[in-house]
């Protein structure tokens, strides 16, 4: 298992622990599949309108599922290059033929109060950017506001895995739009990813 705040070599996520049994199996995803991501509307010229049908409540399982990882700059928790280095690595994605919306989640963690790091889903090698491979088992909740309320989400997602009799210890966000975005769609979805 990965030490908290350290870089991952493995990933996953699971559904409400409230659900029935009958419930999570019709939530499991396929070996390294997604929930669809659906990329059709976009008035924004920016982030699609993200469609949260599908993602909430999901297992995921991965295995050497191939990424790319990419480090963000904070202060106390604060992103100071996310856009500049999302760009980067967006830019190099599509310069590789490696961005497919089918397969379409970037999974992002604080690893300090200084630094972040992020997790783009790709099946395809990248040039210069460094490349890691995820395995584990995860669950999925997708939560809807503004971005101050990710604290009280990660205490929520371990919560969560408490209650599937598991020891918290990876979880990540995937933020679905840009902080302009949310502001144009008057919705700001984040799905909450959480090792179990």
């Amino acid at each position: 298992m990965a030490c908290p705040g350290a870089p991952l070599t493995e990933i996953m996520a699971v559904p409400d622990p409230g659900a029935e049994n009958a419930d999570r199996e019709d939530r499991t995803m396929q070996t390294n599949a997604l929930p669809r991501y659906d990329d059709s509307e976009n008035q924004t010229g920016c982030c699609p309108k993200f469609n949260p049908e599908g993602w909430d409540g999901v297992d995921l399982h991965f295995r050497d599922k191939r990424f790319l990882r990419a480090e963000t700059r904070s202060a106390m928790h604060v992103p100071l290059n996310m856009g500049t280095v999302f760009d980067r690595v967006g830019t190099r994605m599509e310069t590789a033929g490696a961005w497919d919306s089918s397969n379409m989640i970037v999974l992002s963690r604080d690893i300090s109060p200084w630094k972040a790091e992020h997790y783009f889903s790709t099946d395809t090698e990248v040039p210069d950017e460094q490349m890691a491979r995820l395995s584990g088992d995860f669950f999925t909740k997708v939560f809807e506001g503004p971005y101050r309320e990710a604290k009280h989400w990660h205490t929520e997602m371990e919560d969560l895995v408490r209650a599937r009799g598991k020891v918290p210890s990876d979880v990540f966000f995937f933020y679905t739009t840009c902080p302009k975005c949310a502001r144009a769609y008057g919705q700001n979805y984040v799905v909450g990813v959480a090792r179990i």
